[in-house]
């Protein structure tokens, strides 16, 4: 009989995780909390071993159609005037994506075979002899044999069969925040940094000329994100930036109409265990690292490492669980170190922070010592070794269902 798995979250890790299942011989299910694929998010790039990934997993040409193919960055000084240029290759890996089309990219690839559920979520988790008793907000209660958590920093599965968010979240003291603007900028796959202290601004366009990603860092001591409507998250940005120079008041003009907008804490998330009984945590929900940490390669990565083990234990998932745990402890932990001094980078506290953050930037710009600061970029992303699983890399296996199906409740 085949087994059943409950992947939670449709972003990235879950709709990996279906992928890898599936060859693996499992019949999965993604819940999804939002109600649809959800747009926009920053560009996520890829290096090294997770160039492999992509590649095993079919998607890669298809990501390359997609790719920002982003230039050079111009860091300007506090007062906006260019002080140096950041290669592109320094960010951008060997392949970057824009994380709404990756994730529409996975799900169409996976749709075929996996059951989405949008506007849903888990509410509790119940295991018993044989599986896990699984109840929603909206659907009826399902039994699966195992259970993943892919649903992110915020993760309801991790809730559920671990406890609170605040046992496990560590907050960095800074925020994030996202969203679509015009290119009244007229960049040209190029981006722009600008700081003032406690606060910077990222500014680029790729693919689309007529749009423009912002990207916000911000000093966050006491500010609390959780529940939020979407007016308030606008409403907290506009707060903090109004008074921010350059080019800030024109492109807060776009945020009531941002439909892509997202306002986050730079957290980490640190566990003992990544596992309990059937229920298992994959990425964010796992070992969320923060910007800078190689953190959607690196689920992608677990992911197929994951369905890898359950493969190679024959479906003993206490011993399958414990090697993914093994293989993905090291390369997390270099991915959160990597991304602890995020905040402090993008958005230093003073001026003087500032200038000496742009003083290092410019001496890892230059060609004598350009190698280390790639090097210092590959470091998360080489963290993981990409490694075949007889059973799983060398063939489809898995059941395929009979038609797509999508549920969506409203």
């Amino acid at each position: 009989m085949t087994k059943t798995v409950l992947v939670s979250g449709a972003g990235i890790a879950g709709p990996a995780a279906a992928h890898w299942l599936h060859r693996g011989g499992y019949r999965v299910t993604v819940v999804e909390s939002a109600p649809a694929l959800r747009p926009g998010g920053q560009a996520v790039d890829f290096r090294g071993e997770q160039v492999k990934l992509l590649a095993a997993m079919g998607v890669l040409d298809e990501v390359r159609r997609y790719e920002t193919a982003m230039g050079d960055q111009t860091v300007l000084g506090l007062d906006a005037r260019p002080v140096l240029t950041v290669p592109g290759a320094a960010w951008s890996g060997e392949v970057e994506i824009l994380r709404g089309d990756l994730a529409r990219i996975l799900y169409e690839h996976t749709a075929d075979h996996t059951e989405y559920v949008f506007g849903d979520r888990v509410t509790s988790l119940t295991e018993t002899a044989d599986g896990v008793d699984v109840t929603f907000r909206h659907g009826a209660p399902r039994r699966f044999d195992l259970v993943v958590g892919a649903d992110g920093v915020h993760s309801g599965v991790r809730a559920a069969a671990f406890g609170p968010a605040g046992d496990f979240r560590r907050d960095l003291g800074f925020g994030i925040a996202g969203y679509t603007a015009p290119n009244h900028l007229g960049l040209d796959h190029t981006s722009i940094m600008y700081n003032e202290p406690g606060r910077g601004l990222t500014v680029g366009s790729h693919r689309r000329a007529d749009q423009l990603h912002v990207s916000l860092v911000f000093a966050a001591d006491g500010i609390e994100f959780d529940r939020r409507t979407p007016g308030e998250q606008r409403a907290l940005i506009a707060q903090l930036f109004a008074d921010t120079g350059w080019e800030t008041p024109k492109l807060l003009e776009a945020l009531p109409g941002a439909g892509d907008l997202y306002v986050d804490s730079i957290s980490q998330v640190h566990l003992d265990r990544w596992s309990a009984g059937r229920v298992v945590l994959l990425g964010d929900a796992a070992w969320c690292a923060g910007p800078g940490g190689s953190g959607t390669g690196l689920a992608m990565m677990g992911a197929q490492v994951l369905a890898g083990e359950l493969v190679a234990a024959g479906g003993d998932h206490v011993t399958a669980f414990a090697k993914y745990e093994e293989r993905l402890r090291k390369p997390a932990t270099v991915g959160q170190k990597n991304g602890k001094g995020a905040g402090n980078f993008l958005a230093p506290r003073t001026a003087a922070k500032i200038r000496g953050r742009n003083r290092v930037y410019r001496m890892l710009s230059t060609r004598l010592l350009g190698g280390l600061f790639v090097r210092m970029t590959d470091r998360a992303a080489n963290a993981l070794e990409y490694r075949e699983y007889p059973g799983l890399d060398s063939a489809h296996r898995g059941t395929r269902l009979a038609a797509r199906r999508d549920v969506r409740h409203s």
